[in-house]
């Protein structure tokens, strides 16, 4: 998947919330990922997960591995 050029701050994401606009977005390691084509995502949450942040620290308690996100597309680099 190529990468995008794409910079955009913590303030940024957090529109990306499922609420505030229509994206739902999740960062982690610094990419941004598009989720919102994921039945998982519904209303910018998974489980205890909120979208419009960077869940890369959160991301060592999920039942699931980092490649959880390789179906997803890079939309840009956090800030």
């Amino acid at each position: 998947m190529p990468e995008s050029k794409n910079l955009y701050t913590k303030g940024q994401l957090a529109l990306r919330n499922g609420q505030d606009m229509d994206e739902v977005w999740c960062a982690y390691k610094g990419k941004i990922y598009d989720v919102s084509k994921s039945k998982l995502w519904r209303d910018g949450k998974h489980y205890e997960h909120w979208a419009g942040q960077d869940l890369t620290h959160e991301l060592k308690d999920a039942p699931h591995t980092v490649n959880v996100f390789d179906k997803f597309e890079v939309v840009g680099s956090l800030m």
